[in-house]
């Protein structure tokens, strides 16, 4: 863990520089967090304090470079975990405290590894940080009909790209994806899972309207 650690601080220091060359890169992403997106305001309510202090966010990259470094059909995965709901501060509340656990493409050498914790950071606009892990692991990202796939070490997530709208008993959108450059649709998470030790917490939410998925461009 130590050594995890101190890796994770100098991928820290490597973020900071964010685009100075201006990176050009696009493909798929998706999240989850444990809390509805899509509900009415009762719902809303009673989870606005208690839930959504986890989520995951899964990049893969089709194609372009980041900071210079090019990672066509590489992944990144996030898991982060904060002390309060992760979307609160879009409804008028506080920033979570977040700590993040990165799994970066196995495939990626050690250039490419860093560039995938740095995109993570910079397009996440600050869901991905405080990073107190870095693991390189084989990650499987897949898209097959309505249903996309993201599965890698310690972390499950599945999103069926069908979701009921259905705006009965005043049911809306509360929440916008984490990260801004992607063109998101509401999906639901069938499986969101994450079982790693270093966030200090562990969590199972599946069968829930709170996920995302799109493409993404930057």
């Amino acid at each position: 863990m130590k050594k995890a650690i101190v890796v994770a601080a100098l991928l820290g220091l490597a973020v900071t520089p964010m685009l100075a060359g201006g990176a050009r890169i696009s493909g798929e992403y998706i999240e989850a967090r444990t809390a509805e997106i899509f509900t009415g305001g009762c719902i809303m309510g009673s989870e606005a304090e208690t839930m959504g202090k986890q989520a995951v966010l899964a990049w893969k990259v089709d194609r372009g470079s980041f900071n210079g470094v090019s990672l066509d059909g590489l992944s990144v995965v996030a898991a982060v975990a904060g002390d309060r709901n992760l979307g609160i501060a879009e409804i008028g509340g506080d920033k979570a405290n977040v700590k993040s656990a990165v799994y970066v493409d196995a495939r990626a050498n050690a250039a490419q590894q860093l560039a995938l914790v740095a995109m993570a950071s910079e397009l996440s606009k600050g869901t991905v940080t405080n990073i107190v892990q870095v693991t390189p692991a084989p990650i499987d990202f897949t898209s097959k009909g309505h249903v996309v796939d993201v599965k890698t070490q310690n972390i499950a997530l599945s999103v069926d790209k069908h979701m009921m709208h259905d705006p009965t008993c005043g049911a809306m959108q509360w929440f916008h994806a984490f990260v801004p450059s992607a063109d998101a649709t509401m999906g639901v998470a069938i499986e969101h899972s994450f079982t790693g030790s270093s966030l200090g917490t562990k969590w199972s939410d599946p069968n829930k309207r709170s996920a995302f998925f799109g493409n993404f461009a930057y």
